[in-house]
């Protein structure tokens, strides 16, 4: 699988049906499954990224995070041929990654995890205004942040991914359940109980930091 196994940051040019008008997302499945080479390299290219972020905020970990991300990508093309045409890609390539984290994490196959900021250093460098009050509120803001994302490290798997999906990956209530494969009301108690105990987790931090 070629296209599974491109570095992260590759670039190639994208696959077109005509010099003015990209392939459309159908088009592109119809040639992968055709063994389309170039079209499959493209499918990788424009989904590499969401499939990694996910799968960075669901382990928590850079390495372990790739490691999800390309076994993801291999499975989604070795099941290609399942997909159902008209329906968009991204939901099913969620549920891939999904499936492959929790395993990871069902095995113990994951290595400490890192701050969010930290792992994507090398995705989204961050520009710090040049001035002291906006330093110093940028500061601030990055230890709220690692302070909030340690604490959802600390829930349980299933509080976790709820929290990450809607707070983080920004997902309707309609995406979610249909991520989670839950009906929606499932989707909105989940949510509803791991914004509270994660208020809990974040206000015991915060009392804990004023006291040392």
């Amino acid at each position: 699988m070629v296209a599974a196994t491109l570095p992260m940051n590759s670039v190639r040019p994208s696959l077109s049906a005509s010099p003015e008008a990209p392939a459309s997302e159908t088009q592109l499945i119809l040639l992968a499954r055709k063994g389309d080479l170039q079209a499959r390299e493209t499918l990788a290219q424009q989904l590499r990224r969401p499939a990694f972020l996910l799968a960075l905020q669901l382990l928590g970990n850079r390495d372990d995070a790739l490691d999800c991300t390309q076994e993801s990508l291999l499975r989604f093309f070795s099941k290609l041929h399942l997909f159902e045409d008209g329906r968009p890609i991204l939901p099913w390539l969620r549920r891939i990654v999904r499936n492959r984290a929790i395993d990871m994490l069902r095995r113990k196959k994951v290595r400490r995890a890192d701050s969010l900021d930290s792992c994507l250093e090398d995705e989204a460098p961050i520009e710090v205004p040049d001035t002291t009050q906006d330093t110093h509120r940028t500061v601030h803001l990055r230890e709220q942040k690692a302070l909030v994302w340690s604490c959802v490290q600390a829930l349980s798997q299933a509080q976790r991914e709820i929290i990450i999906l809607r707070d983080y990956q920004d997902l309707s209530y309609q995406e979610i359940s249909e991520t989670l494969e839950v009906p929606m009301g499932t989707v909105m108690s989940r949510l509803h109980r791991a914004r509270a105990e994660l208020r809990k987790k974040v206000c015991s931090a915060l009392d804990g930091s004023q006291r040392g």
